[in-house]
C-alpha cells in the first residue's frame, strides 16, 4: 500500500484510478471546500471514508503539509519499457530520471511531463527517490495520469530507446551546445541527472547529444526540475513551429 497527501495529489487519484484507493481520510471538522469536494465525488464513487483529527493525520505523513486529506491507495502502477514506447504518439516524448534523490524534485519533474504530454516517464530501480507519497503529491496528480516504468540499467536503457529510433539528449551543464540548436522534433529522449553530480560516467557517453541551459547569473545550474521543465517547453515549441 501506498500514501498519498495534499488536496491535487488525491483529487486526481480519485479522479483517474478510484478504484485503487482503499480509503480516503480527512480532518475531522475541516472547512476547505475543496477538500469537501472531494468527500462528495468519494461518496459518489463508492470510496470509503474516514475522519481523523488533524494530530492523528500530521503523524501518518511524518510532518508533512497534508492539507487535510490523505488517501491510502495500492502501488503506483509501473509499465515496463515495451508497454511505454509501444504507447507513444509520434514523433516520440519520453523523460529518463538518471538518480534524482529528492522526492520533490521527482515529483515535479513528473508534472512538467505530464503537462508536455510526455509519453512516459523512465526512473531507475536503485539510487533513485521513491513513487511515493512525497512525489505524488509534488507531482500535483500528474503521476496519476503518466505512464512510469521502473528500470534496473538506463545505461541499457538508453540503448533500447536508440534501437526503438529515438535520440538521447542528455543535460550537461558543462555541454558546449545549447538546448535551442538541437533539434528536438524527431523522437527525443531527454536524459535528467543527479541534482548534485548530474548525468553519471556511463550515462552521458550513451547519449547520443549533450545540450546545456545557458546561465546569466553566478548559480553554476537549474535545479533539475526547473531544468526539466524549460527543456520540455523547448521540446513543445520546435514542435509547434514545425507545424506552422
Amino acid at each position: 500500500m501506498s500514501l498519498i497527501y495534499g488536496i491535487h495529489a488525491v483529487a486526481e487519484a480519485l479522479r483517474a484510478h478510484p478504484e485503487k484507493i482503499e480509503r480516503i481520510t480527512v480532518e475531522r471538522g475541516g472547512r476547505n471546500p475543496r477538500v469537501q469536494e472531494i468527500v462528495r465525488e468519494a461518496g459518489e464513487r463508492r470510496v470509503r471514508l474516514s475522519f481523523e483529527p488533524r494530530e492523528w493525520m500530521d503523524r501518518q505523513c511524518g510532518g508533512e503539509r497534508h492539507q487535510g486529506v490523505l488517501a491510502v491507495t495500492a502501488e503506483i502502477d509501473t509499465l515496463e519499457v515495451e508497454e511505454v514506447l509501444a504507447a507513444a504518439r509520434t514523433p516520440g516524448l519520453v523523460v529518463v530520471l538518471d538518480g534524482i534523490e529528492d522526492p520533490h524534485n521527482l515529483g515535479a519533474v513528473l508534472r512538467s511531463a505530464e503537462a508536455a504530454g510526455a509519453d512516459g516517464v523512465f526512473v531507475p530501480r536503485h539510487r533513485s527517490a521513491a513513487l511515493g507519497a512525497a512525489a505524488v503529491k509534488a507531482s500535483a496528480g500528474a503521476a496519476a495520469h503518466l505512464r512510469l516504468a521502473r528500470v534496473p540499467n538506463v545505461s541499457r536503457l538508453i540503448e533500447s530507446l536508440k534501437d526503438a529510433g529515438y535520440w538521447s539528449v542528455g543535460l550537461d551543464a558543462a555541454a558546449p551546445e545549447p538546448l535551442w540548436r538541437i533539434d528536438l522534433t524527431v523522437p527525443v529522449a531527454l536524459v535528467l541527472g543527479n541534482e548534485g553530480t548530474g548525468l553519471h560516467r556511463l550515462v552521458r557517453q550513451k547519449c547520443d547529444l549533450l545540450a546545456s541551459l545557458p546561465i546569466a547569473g553566478r548559480v553554476g545550474s537549474y535545479n533539475v526540475s526547473v531544468a526539466a521543465g524549460i527543456t520540455l517547453y523547448e521540446v513543445q515549441r520546435q514542435r509547434a513551429q514545425k507545424l506552422k
